[in-house]
């Protein structure tokens, strides 16, 4: 895969954050998720095979992880570009969800029409959905099921989920 891109993929975490009904993201597997969708329908989208924050998936047992995405995330709180913040939305059932927000506007002029496409399509797509919604349905799909946990997934498999049949 590419290396990683360092703008598009801040940019694209602060569109996904701003195009939310609540200008925030409910959960680190929700954000996980759709940082895959974005990553994996572009790669499929036209045959284009490129991603856009270039960053590699792992799988693990909630579904596709970005490898990266800590690391992004922990910068862009530190640059004050981010807020997390942990809420109990469960009465204490669960362990806090961690809620992402940002004041920040995503800067549009980094990515390329097809990109921005895939971008509004995924917050269409699956912005409603819950975090445990998007693992239960990467679950049934190629590119998780053809590796084992902790392997990376290839980018290849994007072409067998048949997205855009």
């Amino acid at each position: 895969m590419a290396e990683i891109n360092d703008v598009k993929y801040e940019n694209t975490i602060l569109y996904l954050i701003s195009h939310m009904s609540d200008q925030k993201i409910h959960g680190k597997k929700k954000l996980a998720k759709l940082l895959y969708y974005v990553d994996f329908d572009r790669f499929e989208y036209n045959e284009s095979m490129k991603s856009v924050t270039g960053d590699t998936y792992t799988h693990k047992k909630m579904g596709p992880y970005p490898d990266m995405m800590d690391e992004v995330l922990a910068r862009m709180e530190h640059d004050g570009r981010l807020d997390e913040e942990e809420r109990d939305e469960f009465g204490g059932a669960y362990k806090p969800t961690v809620v992402y927000s940002s004041k920040l506007a995503p800067d549009l002029s980094v990515f390329d029409d097809e990109d921005k496409y895939i971008l509004n399509r995924v917050v269409e797509k699956y912005g409603a959905s819950t975090g445990t919604d998007l693992e239960h349905k990467s679950h049934v799909e190629a590119p998780w099921l053809s590796v084992e946990d902790g392997e990376t997934i290839p980018y290849e498999m994007a072409f067998y989920r048949g997205t855009f049949d």
